[in-house]
């Protein structure tokens, strides 16, 4: 596979690394640096995702739990009927009714209390849920922070045994709230191979070596469309996004120090693998 071009303009902007697989072996594979453990931002949503796909099949949520009984203590003095109708499956979907963006990363090291569920919870609630598509990283904080509360234990040693040591990764560090609490929207640092294995492994509908990781079912129904989104025709899924030729992606872009960054992996059931 001739990728001469792709390299060329891969590399004007500051591409890391690029692995292509078919049919589950490598095809190309090209490093403008060394691979190195680095922060895939939003790509964390879609880790996040898998944590909760675990969780239901454990017994430990459910997504149309209510987010008032989900977080019992930690709602605002006034629950909107917004707010009420709230469930789980609308933090997986950017469909929560918030009105803004919340917990972005430009702002959320300012706030006055450390306690950033109770915040979250607190913001407007101005669409009915499941109405209204905006990306925020409310919904996939609060998904991880459900998670932790009920296996009682944070998001990384959860994930430990079910998902990370399997597909052969040593502990990684994620990005933790002014609480200690495993921050599910962003801040997980993996390398490009771990990246890659993730993705294979989805595309094995959740197996990988023999072993069932991720129950298919939640793979079946978290990437697919579940709701329309405001980026394309292709929709989103629980914390996936969709993509053309019936893909679906975890993403990310971020801007640091004035330059663009971001890493992704896109799968194509048919048989390719970026």
């Amino acid at each position: 596979m001739d990728i001469t071009e792709f390299v060329t303009r891969a590399g004007a902007v500051n591409c890391l690394g690029v692995v292509v697989s078919q049919g589950g072996e490598e095809r190309v594979r090209h490093l403008w640096e060394p691979v190195e453990r680095r922060n895939v931002y939003s790509i964390s949503k879609s880790v996040t995702s898998l944590a909760v796909g675990m969780a239901e099949s454990e017994g430990l949520l459910a997504l149309d739990e209510r987010l008032v009984d989900a977080f019992p203590d930690d709602l605002p003095a006034h629950v909107s009927d917004n707010l009420a109708a709230a469930r789980v499956r609308d933090l997986l979907t950017m469909q929560l009714g918030q009105g803004r963006p919340y917990m972005l990363s430009v702002d959320k090291f300012s706030y006055e209390s450390p306690d950033w569920v109770r915040l979250s919870l607190a913001q407007p609630f101005v669409n009915k849920p499941g109405s209204t598509f905006l990306y925020n990283n409310v919904g996939a904080y609060l998904a991880g922070i459900l998670v932790q509360r009920r296996a009682g234990t944070d998001l990384v040693s959860y994930l430990m045994p079910r998902l990370f040591e399997p597909l052969g990764m040593y502990r990684p560090t994620w990005e933790v709230d002014a609480l200690g609490n495993t921050f599910g929207a962003a801040g997980l640092m993996l390398g490009l191979d771990e990246l890659h294995r993730l993705g294979q492994m989805l595309l094995q509908r959740g197996r990988w070596e023999g072993r069932q990781l991720v129950p298919e079912s939640w793979v079946e129904r978290a990437c697919v469309k579940q709701v329309d989104s405001t980026r394309d025709v292709y929709g989103y899924g629980y914390l996936f996004w969709r993509g053309a030729h019936d893909s679906f992606e975890a993403l990310t872009t971020a801007s640091m120090d004035g330059e663009s960054t971001g890493s992704s992996w896109s799968c194509i059931p048919t048989g390719t693998r970026t």
